[in-house]
C-alpha cells in the first residue's frame, strides 16, 4: 500500500496558463484601487492637512447624510412595498409588483433633471399655482428649494429603492406559511406578523439591499453635482480637475473606499448570526390575503407613489421634451454619442464576459489555489465608485501610453500618440473593471449548473480544455451568457463618473451628452439621449422581471 501511494504523482505548484490568466485578470481589476492607495500615500503635494481643515468635513458630512437618508428611505419603501405585494391582494397588485422595478431603468441624474424641470419656478407646478392663486412672483409664496440636499435625497431614493424591494420580495416569497400560521394562532395581527416574523427572517436580504443602495449613493455624481451638493465624489473632480492635485483626489478616494469597506463589513455582521432553515419539503409558501376597501386602496397608493416619482414623472417630462422638437433626434452629436455608447458598451460587455468565463472556467479546471484565491478579489471593482476607478486607471494608463509613445518615437521617428487614454480603450477597461462582478456571478452560477460528468466525458473523448468549454459548457450556458452581456452593456450605458474622467477630448457617450446638455440647462437637447438611456435600462428591468417570475 505504501508503494502504491508513493507512486501517485504529486502536482507540483506551478503557474499554468489558467493560473497566469487569473492573475492577469485580477491584477487589472485591482490596478485602479492599488493605484489610488499608492497615490494617496505618495502625493506630489502634502494637501491632506488642508483638506481636513477646509473641505473634507463638508464632503464627508454630506456623503454620510445622503447615505443614511437614502438607505433609510429606500429600506422602508422597498421593504413595505415588497411585503404588501407578496402578502396581500389589492387593486393593481398584478402590475405594481413589476412596475416597482422600473425606476431601476432611470439613472438618478436623469430623474434629477426631470424633477427640477417639473418643479422649478418656470415649471408647470409653480406656474399652475401662480395662475390659480393669483400670485405674481416667488415673494408671494413659499416653495421648497428643489436644488438642495433634500431634493437629492428624494431623487436618489426614488431611483435606488428597487434594490431593496427586489431582495426583500424574494426573501418574503421564500418564507414558510407555517410560521405565519403559528403567529396568527398566537394572536398576532398583521403588523405584529410583519414585525416579529417577516422582518427578522428577511433582515439579511434587506440589509444587503440597503448596503447596495448606500454604495450606489456614494457613487452618484450627476445628481449631487446638479443639485450643488458637495460630496466625496464631487470632491475628487474638484481637487483633481480644478485643483490639479491627483494625490489629494486619491486621498479623498481612499476615504470613499474606507466607507465602502465599512458598509460591506456592517452588512456581513448584520447577517452573521441570521439563519433561516426550511421546515421540510412539504412547507407552503405564503398565500396573498385579500385586502379590500380603504386599506386595499391605501396599499395601492403606497406602492404606486414610488413608481410615479421614480419612473412615470421622469419619463413623462423627458418624453414631452423629446417629442416637442423632433429635429433633435437627427442631431449629429446625438448620433455620434449613440455610436460611441454602442461601441464602448458592446466592447466592454464582450471583454468582461469573456474574461469572467476564462476566470471561472480556469478556477474549476485547474483546481489550483492561486486562481481560487484571486477570484473573490475581482469583485472589488463593483464596490468601488466610478470616480475612484477613473482616477485609479487614468494615472497608470497615461504613464504606460507615454512610455510606449516615447519608445515608438525613438525607434521609428513618428509619434503614435496616446493609444489607451487618447481613445475609448480606457473607458472600455473601466467598464470591464466596474462590472466584472456581474459577469462573474452570472458565469459562475451558470457553470455550476452543468453536471461535471459532461465535460469529463468530453475530455475522455479527446477534447481539449478549450474544446470542452466550447462544445459542452457554452451551449448549456448560452442564456446566462447573453443575460450577462446585456446587463453589463446596460450598466455601461448608464455609467457617468468614470466616463467623464476617462473620455478623450470631445468624445461623448449618451450619458455624458445628457450630463453636458442638462448642466447647461438645455433639457430639451438632453431629452433624446436621456430617453434612449432609459429605454436601454428597461432591458435590464425586463431581464430582472423575467428572472423573478421564474423564481
Amino acid at each position: 500500500m505504501a508503494d502504491q501511494i508513493s507512486q501517485v504523482p504529486i502536482r507540483a505548484p506551478r503557474l499554468d496558463r489558467w493560473s497566469f490568466g487569473a492573475a492577469i485578470i485580477a491584477a487589472l481589476v485591482l490596478l485602479p484601487v492599488a493605484t489610488v492607495v499608492w497615490l494617496a500615500f505618495h502625493p506630489s503635494e502634502p494637501i491632506w492637512g488642508h483638506l481636513i481643515s477646509t473641505t473634507l468635513p463638508r464632503y464627508m458630512g454630506n456623503s454620510v447624510v445622503l447615505m443614511l437618508a437614502v438607505g433609510t428611505i429606500s429600506g422602508v419603501v422597498g421593504t413595505l412595498s415588497a411585503w404588501l405585494v407578496v402578502m396581500y391582494r389589492f387593486p393593481g397588485r398584478g402590475w405594481l409588483q413589476w412596475a416597482l422595478l422600473t425606476p431601476l431603468a432611470i439613472p438618478a441624474y436623469v430623474g434629477a433633471y426631470a424633477l427640477v424641470d417639473f418643479l422649478e419656478y418656470a415649471g408647470p407646478v409653480q406656474t399652475a399655482l401662480r395662475g390659480a392663486m393669483g400670485w405674481e412672483s416667488a415673494r408671494d409664496y413659499w416653495f421648497p428649494d428643489i436644488r438642495s440636499r433634500g431634493g437629492a435625497i428624494v431623487v436618489i431614493s426614488a431611483a435606488l429603492f428597487p434594490y431593496v424591494y427586489l431582495l426583500a420580495r424574494a426573501a418574503f416569497r421564500e418564507l414558510s406559511a407555517q410560521s405565519f400560521d403559528v403567529a396568527r394562532a398566537l394572536g398576532a395581527g398583521p403588523v405584529a406578523r410583519f414585525r416579529r416574523v417577516g422582518l427578522p427572517l428577511a433582515r439579511p436580504a434587506i440589509a444587503a439591499g440597503m448596503a447596495v443602495v448606500m454604495m450606489e449613493t456614494v457613487n452618484d455624481f450627476g445628481t449631487v453635482e446638479y443639485f450643488g451638493v458637495q460630496t466625496l465624489t464631487t470632491g475628487i473632480f474638484t481637487v483633481w480637475l480644478e485643483g490639479g492635485n491627483a494625490g489629494g483626489a486619491a486621498q479623498i478616494a481612499c476615504v470613499i473606499l474606507v466607507l465602502i469597506l465599512v458598509l460591506a463589513t456592517l452588512e456581513k455582521l448584520s447577517r452573521r448570526r441570521a439563519r433561516f432553515y426550511a421546515l421540510g419539503r412539504s412547507e407552503r409558501r405564503p398565500v396573498a390575503a385579500p385586502l379590500g376597501g380603504l386599506r386595499g386602496w391605501v396599499a395601492t397608493l403606497f406602492c404606486a407613489g414610488p413608481v410615479l416619482v421614480g419612473f412615470v414623472l421622469p419619463v413623462g417630462v423627458i418624453t414631452s421634451h423629446a417629442l416637442r422638437s423632433m429635429d433633435r433626434w437627427a442631431d449629429p452629436g446625438l448620433v455620434r454619442a449613440a455610436w460611441h455608447t454602442l461601441v464602448t458598451g458592446g466592447a466592454a460587455a464582450v471583454l468582461t464576459v469573456a474574461a469572467a468565463l476564462f476566470l471561472v472556467y480556469g478556477v474549476r479546471l485547474s483546481g489550483r489555489a492561486l486562481p481560487r484565491m484571486l477570484m473573490p478579489a475581482t469583485l472589488i471593482g463593483y464596490a468601488a465608485p466610478g470616480a475612484v476607478l477613473g482616477l485609479g486607471l487614468l494615472i497608470p494608463l497615461a504613464w504606460f501610453d507615454n512610455r510606449v509613445a516615447d519608445a515608438v518615437l525613438a525607434i521609428t521617428g513618428s509619434d503614435p500618440g496616446l493609444i489607451l487614454t487618447g481613445s475609448a480603450a480606457a473607458i472600455v477597461l473601466a467598464y470591464a473593471v466596474r462590472f466584472f462582478a456581474i459577469a462573474q456571478g452570472a458565469c459562475d452560477s451558470a457553470m455550476g449548473r452543468v453536471s461535471p460528468s459532461l465535460p469529463m466525458a468530453a475530455r475522455a473523448l479527446g477534447r481539449t480544455a478549450g474544446g470542452a468549454l466550447g462544445s459542452v459548457y457554452m451551449p448549456m450556458m448560452r442564456g446566462s451568457v447573453a443575460t450577462a452581456l446585456l446587463l453589463v452593456f446596460v450598466d455601461a450605458v448608464k455609467e457617468l463618473p468614470a466616463t467623464l474622467l476617462l473620455r478623450p477630448f470631445n468624445y461623448n457617450t449618451l450619458a455624458t451628452r445628457v450630463y453636458e446638455q442638462a448642466s447647461l440647462e438645455r433639457i430639451g437637447e438632453a431629452a433624446p439621449a436621456a430617453l434612449i438611456v432609459t429605454a436601454v435600462g428597461l432591458v435590464a428591468v425586463a431581464i430582472l422581471a423575467r428572472t423573478q417570475s421564474r423564481g
